[in-house]
C-alpha cells in the first residue's frame, strides 16, 4: 500500500504576475501635503529595478545578533547617538485588529504528495526489521552518533527506506533527526531527487522557525532545477520573519520578491501585511531604509485587488517622515487616497506629519496638523512636542521653541530626555547660553541618562562664544558622568590649543592616543599640529607629521604649506600619505580576527577583495574592538564609512575598499568562498593573533574557561591545537555544526592570559574580570557545549 499526503504536484509554467505589467492609478493622485497640488510622479521604475535586484543579488546573511536585550549595555549608546536622539515611542504603533494571519495560512497552502512505503508491505522481514529498529534508534541520538548508525548501514539501506525513516520522524516531530537523515541520504550514490520529500521536510523545519535548515533545503530544492512550491516560500517567510537574528528581514524580503518573480504565486493578504508589519518593527532611524519594499508591499496591494489596512497608509508615511530627504508630493499622495478610501487620519500618521515638518521647516503645515491632534487630545505625546520645537528652531525662532518645552512640562507633568536634549540643542546653536545652562541644570537634576550628547552641544557653544573657562568646567563635569568620548576629548584638545596651554593639550592628545575607547582622528591629530606649528615647536610637529602620514590622515592645506617649508629647512622629504600597506600589527590583528570568522569578500576574478568588519552590538569586546579597528584601519575603509567631522557614530558593520591587497588573506582564509584555515596557520599564530582571535570570535565562560570560535576543515584545526601543545596549552575540540570550538580550560588558561594579555584591550580586560564578555548570539550557543561528551557534528 501507498500511502499519499494530500497536496496538489504541480508546479507553475510561466509567471501569472509581472510588476511590470501592473499599474496603479491611485500613484497619479494629486498631492495634498504642503503646499499646491501636483500630478504624482509613476514609480514604476522604482518597483522594477528593486525586484530585479532581489532576485538576482545574492544571500549573504550576516553573523548571528540579537536585538539589545542587555540594559547594561544599552547605556553605551550615548556615544554613538550624538546629532538624532530617539523619541521613546519610535516605532510604529500598528492597530491591533491589523489582519496578521501568515502562520495561520501555512496550513491552508497546497503541497504536493509524498509517496512512503507503508512498513509492512516491505517484502523482506529482516528489511523491515532493520527499519522499524533505525525509526526507534535514531531519535535518541545526538548527530554524530547518528551518523555513525545511518554509516553502519550503508551496505543495505536504499532511498525508499531513507525516505520512510524521514516521514516517520516527522510524524513524530523528530524534525532534526529527519533533517539528518535527509542530508547523509544525499550523500548516497543511489540518491534521487524528490520534490515532494523536499518540500515537505522544508515545510516542516521552517514550522519549528528553524529558517537555516529550511534555507538550506530550500536551496537545494533551486540547485535541482525545480520551483519550490507556494507553501515553502511562505513559510520560510515566515520564519525569517519569527527571528530575531540580524539579517533575517533582508532575507525574507528576497525571497518574497522570489516568491512572486521566480514562482510566479500571489502571496496571501496576510503575508503582505506581516511583512510590512516586520519592516516597521524597528526604530525609525533604522527603518526608514526599507521604504523602497514597503512601497513594494503596497503597490502590490494595490495592483491585485487585496485590502489596504489603514496602517499600511500610516505606516508610509511614518517611513517618508524618517527619509533625509523628505517627498512632499509622496506624503500628500498618500494623505489623499486615504481620504478616498474613507481612512481619517490617525495620532500616528499626525505625529509623522509633523515630524516631516520638523525637517522641512513648514511652520504653516506643522500648526495645522498639531490642531488636528488637539482633538485626539489636549496632550499630545511627549515626541510630538519635540518636532513642532525643531520646526520653529528651522526658522530661527529659538526663544518659541523654548515656549513650547515649558509648555509640555506643564501639560505632561514629565520631560523626555529627548525633548532636552533637543531644547539644549537648539539653545546651544542660538548661542543662548543662560537659558542651556539652566535647562543643563535641571536635566542633571532629574537623573535622566545620557549626558554625553548634552555636554556636546553645551561645550561646542562655550567654544564658540570662546568661553574657555567654562568649557574646562564643563569637560570637567562630563568626566565624572560620562565615559570617555573622543568627541568631548577632540572639542576640548581645539580649546586648549586656541588659547595657548599646549602642556595641557599634549597630555590629552596622548591619553586619546593610549586609550582605545577614546581614540586619535584627523581632526585631533591637526589640531595639535596646528598648535606646535604656531608656537614654533618643529620637532614635535615632525612626530605628529610622522604619526599622521602612518595613520594615511589628511592634513589640513595651510598647515601642509608650513610643514612643506620646515622640512624643506631640514631636507627632509615629503612622505606620501596616500601609499596604502599593511603594517605588522594590522597584518596580525587581520589573521587573528579572520580565525575568529571576519568575512571576506571577492570579485569574480579574484583580484580584488574587500574585507567586512561585523561587530555584534550587543558584546562588550566587540563594543570596544569596534572602536580600536575602526580607527586602526581608518586609512583602509571604504569612503562611504569614513569618519565625518565630529562624528562619533561608528557603524556595528563596516568594510574596506576593494583591493588586491587582501589577495593573500583571501586565498589563506577565504578559499572558494568559504573560511579555510591556512595550512601554514601554526606559524602565524603568535600572541598578538590569539589575542585579537579572542576578542573577536572567542569567549570566557563562566568557569573561566576560554572558548575560540573556528571555521574551517577538521584537519585544520588539528594543526592548531598541535600548535597550542607546542605552546604548553593543552585544549579540546567541540564541534557545533559547522564550527569548531576550541576549549581552553582549567590550569591551561592561566598560560593563554599571560600570552596574550598584553595586547588584549584594556577595557576588553576589564570586561573580561567581569565575565561580561560573552553576549548575544554566541552566548546561546556556547549555554550547551560540553567538552566531555562526544562531538555533536
Amino acid at each position: 500500500m501507498v500511502v499519499r499526503v494530500r497536496g496538489v504536484d504541480q508546479l507553475p509554467v510561466s509567471f501569472s504576475v509581472s510588476v511590470n505589467s501592473c499599474s496603479n492609478p491611485n500613484f497619479h493622485s494629486n498631492s495634498l501635503f504642503f503646499f499646491s497640488s501636483s500630478s504624482m510622479r509613476s514609480t514604476f521604475t522604482l518597483f522594477r529595478s528593486l525586484t530585479l535586484s532581489t532576485l538576482h543579488s545574492p544571500r549573504t546573511l550576516p553573523s548571528p545578533l540579537l536585538p539589545r536585550q542587555f540594559p547594561c549595555l544599552c547605556v553605551r549608546a550615548e556615544q554613538l547617538v550624538l546629532h538624532e536622539e530617539l523619541p521613546e515611542n519610535d516605532i510604529f504603533r500598528f492597530d491591533r485588529y491589523l489582519a496578521v494571519e501568515a502562520e495561520a495560512d501555512e496550513k491552508r497552502l497546497p503541497r504536493p504528495e509524498v509517496e512512503v512505503m507503508e512498513l509492512n508491505e516491505v517484502p523482506e522481514l529482516w528489511r523491515r526489521s532493520r527499519v522499524a529498529w533505525l525509526c526507534k534508534e535514531l531519535p535518541a541520538h545526538n548527530a554524530g552518533t547518528l551518523i555513525r548508525i545511518l554509516n553502519a548501514q550503508r551496505k543495505w539501506l536504499r532511498q525508499d527506506d531513507a525516505t520512510y525513516l524521514i516521514m516517520h520522524c516527522l510524524r513524530i516531530r523528530e524534525n532534526e533527526t529527519a533533517f539528518r537523515v535527509y542530508k547523509w541520504m544525499m550523500q548516497r550514490s543511489w540518491y534521487r531527487f524528490d520534490f515532494a520529500l523536499a518540500t515537505r521536510l522544508a515545510d516542516y523545519m521552517g514550522k519549528e522557525r528553524k529558517f537555516s535548515k529550511c534555507r538550506e533545503v530550500f536551496d537545494d530544492i533551486i540547485n535541482q532545477g525545480r520551483v519550490p512550491s507556494e507553501s515553502t516560500f511562505h513559510i520560510l517567510i515566515v520564519a525569517y520573519l519569527s527571528s530575531p537574528v540580524q539579517g533575517c528581514l533582508d532575507e525574507a524580503c528576497g525571497i518574497f520578491h522570489r516568491m512572486i518573480q521566480l514562482g510566479g504565486y500571489q502571496p496571501r493578504l496576510s503575508l503582505h501585511n506581516s511583512l510590512f508589519k516586520a519592516l516597521l518593527s524597528k526604530p525609525g532611524i533604522f527603518s526608514k531604509q526599507y521604504l523602497k519594499q514597503a512601497e513594494f508591499i503596497y503597490h502590490r496591494l494595490v495592483t491585485t485587488g487585496l485590502d489596504v489596512h489603514k496602517d499600511i497608509y500610516g505606516g508610509l508615511i511614518w517611513l517618508h517622515s524618517y527619509q533625509d530627504s523628505i517627498d512632499k508630493e509622496r506624503i500628500g499622495a498618500l494623505r489623499e487616497e486615504m481620504l478616498h478610501a474613507g481612512i481619517d487620519e490617525s495620532e500616528e500618521v499626525l505625529v509623522s506629519i509633523l515630524r516631516a515638518c520638523a525637517r522641512e521647516g513648514e511652520v504653516e503645515e506643522a500648526e495645522n496638523a498639531w490642531s488636528k491632534l488637539l482633538q485626539f487630545k489636549s496632550s499630545p505625546p511627549s515626541h510630538a512636542f519635540v518636532y513642532k520645537m525643531e520646526v520653529y528652531s528651522k526658522v530661527g525662532m529659538p526663544m518659541k521653541s523654548l515656549e513650547i518645552f515649558r509648555e509640555m512640562q506643564f501639560k505632561l507633568g514629565k520631560t523626555s530626555v529627548a525633548a532636552y536634549n533637543k531644547i539644549i540643542e537648539i539653545l546651544c546653536k542660538a548661542q543662548e547660553s543662560e537659558f542651556a545652562e539652566s535647562i543643563m541644570t535641571d536635566f542633571v537634576k532629574s537623573g535622566l541618562k545620557p549626558f554625553t550628547p548634552l555636554y556636546v552641544y553645551m561645550l561646542n557653544m562655550y567654544f564658540n562664544l570662546e568661553s574657555h573657562d567654562k568649557l574646562e568646567e564643563a569637560f570637567s563635569q562630563c568626566m565624572e558622568k560620562c565615559r570617555p568620548n573622543s568627541v568631548i576629548y577632540s572639542i576640548y584638545l581645539d580649546s586648549l590649543v586656541k588659547v595657548g596651554n599646549l602642556d595641557k593639550a599634549e597630555d590629552i592628545f596622548s591619553q586619546m592616543f593610549r586609550e582605545a575607547t577614546i581614540g586619535v582622528n584627523a581632526r585631533s591629530c591637526n589640531t595639535i599640529l596646528r598648535g606646535y606649528l604656531y608656537s614654533g615647536n618643529h620637532l614635535k610637529a615632525e612626530k605628529i607629521y610622522d604619526l599622521m602620514c602612518q595613520k594615511k590622515y589628511e592634513i589640513d592645506a595651510p598647515l601642509m604649506e608650513k610643514l612643506d617649508y620646515i622640512l624643506s629647512l631640514r631636507r627632509k622629504d615629503i612622505k606620501k600619505p596616500m601609499s596604502l600597506k599593511l603594517n605588522k600589527e594590522q597584518r596580525e590583528i587581520l589573521i587573528g580576527m579572520l580565525l575568529g570568522g571576519l568575512h571576506i569578500d571577492s570579485d569574480d576574478q579574484r583580484k580584488n577583495h574587500i574585507i567586512r568588519f561585523n561587530f555584534d552590538g550587543n558584546s562588550a569586546n566587540h563594543y570596544t574592538l569596534k572602536s580600536h579597528i575602526y580607527h586602526q584601519f581608518v586609512e583602509w575603509l571604504h569612503p562611504t564609512f569614513k569618519p565625518r567631522d565630529d562624528s562619533e557614530n561608528i557603524p556595528d558593520n563596516f568594510c574596506t575598499i576593494a583591493s588586491s591587497y587582501f589577495g593573500f588573506y583571501a586565498d589563506q582564509f577565504w578559499s572558494k568562498g568559504q573560511p579555510t584555515i591556512p595550512k601554514l596557520v601554526h606559524r602565524w599564530l603568535s600572541p598578538c593573533v590569539l589575542a585579537y582571535w579572542y576578542m573577536y570570535g572567542g569567549h570566557q565562560n563562566s568557569s573561566g574557561d576560554v572558548l575560540l570560535k573556528i571555521k574551517g576543515s577538521r584537519e585544520g584545526v588539528e594543526n592548531i591545537v598541535k600548535k597550542f601543545k607546542a605552546m604548553s596549552m593543552d585544549c579540546k575540540v567541540k564541534r557545533k555544526g559547522k564550527v569548531f570550538w576550541i576549549g581552553i580550560l582549567g590550569s591551561n588558561t592561566t598560560w593563554f592570559w599571560k600570552l596574550v594579555e598584553p595586547y588584549i584591550l584594556e577595557d576588553v580586560r576589564d570586561f573580561t574580570k567581569a565575565r561580561e564578555n560573552m553576549m548575544g548570539q554566541d552566548l546561546m550557543e556556547t549555554l550547551d557545549i560540553n567538552f566531555n561528551s562526544e562531538s555533536d557534528e
